[in-house]
């Protein structure tokens, strides 16, 4: 017998577990599964992260030490928000040899057609990023075509010419020391310091 762990999210207080439970806990007799954990996030976005989910967490952790052979949930998206992070969920799964059962999407990787599923799944998260990351490169663009200014603001003049002044006397301190002495980010130090032959690695 299969034993399998069942991952209940809502995402309010005011909602409940009980009926996702009580639906899993039937196909899981159904399949033949012996329910030995049960992982519970209550009031918990699925767009947080896997530290900002206690039930989640652990339910990764007793993975890892093969306490059970299927994880079975009610919906893709009481797993999580972002396809790349369910595609990495999953990879981890399928080294581990736990298989995943999601009851909305009819996804089940002990199946032939579940295991192909989760190829594809692979597929649209390659695309998800290429779509984020052409998103991104097209919103650049258009800022710097409409000559907005990218990266860091600048820093007031005169604060800058103090801080140059700083990093030419001789003995002077570190990159970071500067940094918190006038109350500035390290890179900003740094990037006024390439310029007076002064560039340092900043730890």
């Amino acid at each position: 017998m299969k034993r399998a762990a069942l991952y209940l999210r809502v995402s309010t207080i005011d909602q409940t577990t009980a009926n996702q439970e009580r639906e899993l806990r039937e196909i899981a007799d159904r399949m033949g599964c012996e329910i030995v954990r049960v992982y519970k996030d209550h009031g918990i976005s699925g767009a947080k992260g896997r530290d900002k989910r206690p039930g989640f967490n652990a339910l990764c952790r007793d993975a890892t030490k093969r306490q059970f052979d299927v994880i079975m949930a009610w919906s893709v998206d009481r797993l999580g928000r972002s396809l790349q992070d369910l595609v990495g969920f999953l990879s981890e799964l399928h080294a581990l040899n736990v298989d995943l059962y999601l009851h909305q999407q009819g996804l089940d990787t002990r199946t032939p057609a579940g295991k192909a599923m989760f190829q594809l799944m692979g597929v649209f998260a390659e695309f998800e990023r290429a779509i984020i990351q052409e998103r991104v490169r097209a919103g650049l663009a258009r800022a710097k075509s409409e000559g907005k200014r990218l990266g860091r603001p600048r820093i007031a003049p005169d604060l800058e010419e103090r801080i140059r002044k700083a990093l030419s006397i001789p003995g002077r301190p570190g990159v970071r020391k500067i940094a918190e002495q006038f109350g500035v980010d390290p890179g900003t130090v740094q990037r006024i310091s390439r310029p007076i032959g002064t560039c340092e690695i900043v730890a």
